[in-house]
């Protein structure tokens, strides 16, 4: 099982899926653990009732069916699926309107989820936070990208008026350029991150999930920004020197 994540890790986002069916087949005694701890790239659907996109993911699926956060219905329709309690429920509604702000302020467009449910085994509660946003420009080449991003917040129950929130991020990132005279060049991969903190919940949860969220998607695009486009670029200027650089002619002596 170890072996498997540690595989997964490496994966890109676009063979993700492919690689986790693999897995599945190999490792069928494995399979709730792998379902529950690989993140794949989002896939959206639309809310026939609202006719408004929202994200699909495993935490609003129940079967084969997934829960809308705009409706709060599964389609396809499932009469005994999995609902959040009125608190939660209200809680969710008010945490996509925040959160679709957000999504506007940062990303300049994209789609965004939220779903909320009730955690029985510590007495909190679960809120995921979900981003996918495509790209296309062109800027003498084609360049198609696409940027994923899961933020899974467990909150234990309040004491002395503050809350425990555990946060697991991930975000997978996949670039695309296609050139006449370079040719084709693609960038993926995937970065995960855990922050812990307790904070007071004067404010609401709303407002300290938000700033941790915040927090953590600043470190991921350092991350990727050093780890991803960084090493590429010193790459590239190492094989492919600069026209500036293999014009460089040493001074007359």
């Amino acid at each position: 099982m170890e072996a498997a994540m540690d595989l997964m890790r490496r994966m890109p986002p676009g063979s993700a899926e492919t690689a986790l069916n693999a897995l599945l087949s190999l490792l069928p005694d494995h399979s709730l653990d792998l379902l529950s701890q690989v993140d794949l790239p989002l896939q959206v659907c639309m809310d026939k009732e609202n006719l408004k996109e929202y994200i699909l993911c495993e935490y609003n699926r129940d079967a084969d069916s997934y829960r809308s956060p705009w409706s709060n219905k599964y389609d396809p329709p499932l009469e005994d699926g999995t609902v959040p309690s009125e608190e939660m429920r209200n809680l969710e509604i008010e945490a996509n309107e925040v959160f679709s702000v957000y999504r506007d302020q940062y990303y300049e467009g994209g789609i965004s989820s939220v779903y909320i449910w009730e955690d029985e085994d510590n007495g909190g509660f679960i809120a995921c936070f979900l981003i996918k946003k495509d790209g296309q420009g062109t800027r003498g080449y084609m360049q198609i990208g696409s940027w994923d991003a899961i933020h899974v917040i467990q909150v234990g129950p309040e004491e002395e008026g503050a809350a425990h929130y555990c946060l697991n991020s991930t975000v997978m990132l996949s670039l695309t350029t296609d050139n006449k005279q370079s040719g084709t060049f693609n960038l993926s991969g995937s970065i995960r991150r855990q922050m812990s903190m307790t904070l007071a919940v004067a404010d609401g949860h709303l407002v300290n999930m938000g700033k941790m969220i915040e927090e953590m998607e600043g470190k991921l695009r350092n991350s990727l920004d050093q780890v991803y486009f960084g090493k590429t670029r010193e790459m590239v200027c190492t094989l492919r020197p600069p026209p500036e650089v293999l014009n460089m002619r040493l001074p007359d002596s």
